[in-house]
């Protein structure tokens, strides 16, 4: 009888152990809160939580939300200062108040093409813009992802090959003084609306027009109610994916190593899905019955720079990065 207790205490002292042990490791499980404008069905979706969500392991837990139904487009950053957001794939201009240097690189036309976006990104140039966003925005880069070129998009037959033909085109352009100052060095007049709202305002005419990449244009079936593409090319567009600088610190440096290591995983998969994707979307477009051409870009680009040099952004431009970005 006494060795059959002292077996019973010894099993369930082990029980006891053993579901100690279960608990800690629940304990240690991070947890990533991640929110995104894009909608579910879209492709950065389902390449997010693939090549992000399940590279990370046991040892998180990642939740992603989208179609901007946990915080809006544009206030994710601030969720993430405040403790109620872990992750978000911001744009640059949602920095630009607090962090007035990073104007340079919501410049139109700043980058000649992808292979220049990607080697100003994947250098050091940006290191000490990196810098005094963490500083001061409390929040870490982990990577770039590729998103596409941005082109104008618009209703009607007018051709548009200068900045001059689209006086008077409203203009959709995401919410921000940054956002909106593309559009107005476009040539056309902006109007701030939530990208979930985009396909609904040019249905009933609230706006003329959006821009935005040509794998966005096709996710949210924006090719369904305007009538042609403008190649304008200003924007080689990238996300921050970011996160928190709290969150970032609380983590141990093998968690951090793993977090940033599948980053760029999503970062790699995304470039690749979103350059296959623009290779082979004009003839898509085409097919809707779209009109698709490319406009005189040099009068577009001497344009919109002349207006930026001119404008209040470039006072903010750190010392010879211009300079630096151009060279690479």
């Amino acid at each position: 009888m006494r060795t059959f207790m002292k077996t019973l205490a010894g099993g369930s002292a082990l029980a006891a152990l053993c579901l100690t042990a279960s608990v800690a490791l629940a304990q240690e499980k991070v947890e990533l809160i991640y929110s995104d404008t894009v909608p579910e069905s879209d492709i950065r979706t389902t390449t997010l939580r693939k090549e992000f969500g399940e590279c990370l392991g046991d040892g998180f837990d990642f939740k992603s939300y989208h179609g901007a139904t946990l915080f809006k487009q544009g206030t994710e950053l601030t969720a993430m200062q405040r403790g109620n957001l872990d992750m978000g794939n911001l744009a640059v201009f949602d920095f630009y108040n607090q962090v007035p240097a990073t104007t340079i690189l919501g410049t139109a036309y700043l980058y000649r093409d992808y292979d220049h976006m990607r080697a100003v990104m994947d250098g050091d140039v940006l290191s000490d813009l990196y810098a005094e966003i963490e500083d001061k925005a409390k929040v870490k880069i982990l990577a770039n992802p590729y998103i596409g070129t941005r082109h104008v998009n618009i209703k009607g037959d007018k051709k548009v090959m200068t900045p001059a033909d689209l006086d008077g085109v409203k203009l959709r352009m995401p919410g921000g003084e940054g956002w909106q100052f593309v559009g107005e060095a476009l040539g056309a007049n902006p109007t701030p609306l939530a990208f979930t709202e985009v396909y609904t305002a040019l249905q009933t005419g609230a706006i003329d027009g959006q821009d935005n990449p040509l794998p966005a244009d096709k996710a949210m079936k924006f090719y369904e109610v305007t009538d042609q593409i403008i190649l304008t090319g200003h924007l080689i567009a990238n996300n921050q994916f970011t996160i928190s600088l709290s969150k970032w610190n609380s983590m141990n440096g093998e968690q951090q190593a793993k977090v940033k290591e599948c980053a760029m995983n999503f970062q790699n998969a995304l470039d690749k899905i979103t350059l296959d994707q623009e290779a082979e979307l004009v003839t898509f477009f085409e097919g809707e019955g779209l009109s698709i051409y490319e406009p005189d870009k040099e009068a577009f680009r001497n344009h919109v720079l002349d207006v930026y040099k001119n404008s209040k952004y470039s006072n903010d431009w750190p010392e010879g990065l211009i300079d630096k970005i151009n060279a690479l």
